[in-house]
């Protein structure tokens, strides 16, 4: 089932995620919501707050920007071949490299893109679908998406690595999303 996204302005985007166990009630199902909640909504990556759920759980399907890129945006991106992956009580075990920057966007903040400076290497604790637990580095756009989604279930916004000054530009824009004043191709959930 696709779920309507979360706009801007709502205040689950700004908790700090709760985690989860094996037993959360209908888990699989929500994965699988999640799943086609965000390639309805042409997304790469979809935390549990953006449907509503302040629950620390995200999915990344960095493999469809890792494809599309042609062999020399591949070589700049060392070692990543895209991940494709459920991550359940996420935790930052260590950020390396130099802080690179890229053009960033989030479904829950439609039509806004900024640059954002992001470290090149992050190792991650985790569990999958299956609760397994996982010890794993990621690197390049791998490890972006990971830690933009991060960020959602730690309460945090990629505008909230932008500067105050651009922050204040953008200020017209967030509260036109967050008041349904946006047209989008996917549904989306605004405060009353």
């Amino acid at each position: 089932m696709i779920l309507p996204i979360v706009a801007f302005g709502n205040s689950i985007l700004r908790k700090v995620a709760a985690d989860i166990t094996l037993d959360y009630a209908g888990l699989q199902q929500l994965i699988a919501d999640m799943w086609e909640t965000m390639y309805a909504s042409n997304g790469v990556g979809l935390a549990a707050p953006q449907i509503d759920k302040s629950i620390r759980l995200f999915i990344v399907d960095s493999k469809q920007v890792v494809d599309s890129m042609d062999d020399e945006e591949r070589a700049a991106y060392t070692n990543d071949l895209g991940v494709k992956s459920v991550f359940i009580n996420a935790k930052i075990l260590s950020l390396k490299g130099k802080p690179w920057t890229y053009n960033e966007g989030c479904l829950s903040i439609p039509k806004i893109r900024e640059d954002v400076d992001r470290k090149e290497t992050v190792e991650l604790s985790y569990m999958n679908e299956h609760f397994e637990p996982i010890v794993q580095i990621f690197q390049g756009i791998s490890a972006r998406i990971i830690l933009h989604e991060y960020d959602h279930i730690e309460g945090k916004l990629f505008i909230d690595h932008i500067s105050s000054f651009k922050r204040r530009l953008l200020k017209n824009k967030l509260e036109d999303i967050s008041k349904g004043k946006i047209e989008v191709a996917y549904r989306m959930l605004f405060n009353s």
